[in-house]
């Protein structure tokens, strides 16, 4: 199983990026999938869950702003960031495990993580 993140970069604030989770197991388990990101000298932070249901869950600091979504046909979850602030920046990893609890702090699978970085 892999999970491969692309799609950061630097930006300036108010600006946008979409963010890519290639995987490898969508169509073979049900897996829950998350985004979370890492800045230096913090610790992870759940960006978006998709639950049981197939809605998802944002941090409170994103809503609005951010939204997730996934083509199953592409076996790929998708992460659009829009109105990005300099907070934002971190590294973006996606999250994969067979059942919900802990997704972020004990995921099955992660990827390398991809980097974003919002100047003012």
């Amino acid at each position: 199983v892999q999970l491969q993140e692309s799609g950061g970069g630097s930006v300036q604030a108010g600006g946008s990026l979409r963010l890519s989770c290639a995987a490898s197991i969508f169509t073979a388990t049900p897996y829950y999938m998350a985004w979370f990101r890492q800045a230096p000298g913090k610790e992870h932070e759940g960006v978006a869950t998709f639950e049981g249901d197939g809605g998802a869950v944002y941090a409170d600091s994103v809503k609005g702003r951010f939204t997730v979504s996934r083509d199953n046909a592409k076996n790929t979850m998708y992460l659009q960031m829009n109105n990005l602030k300099p907070e934002d920046t971190a590294m973006y990893y996606c999250a994969a495990k067979i059942t919900l609890p802990c997704i972020i702090t004990s995921p099955d699978f992660r990827g390398q993580g991809t980097q974003v970085t919002v100047s003012s």
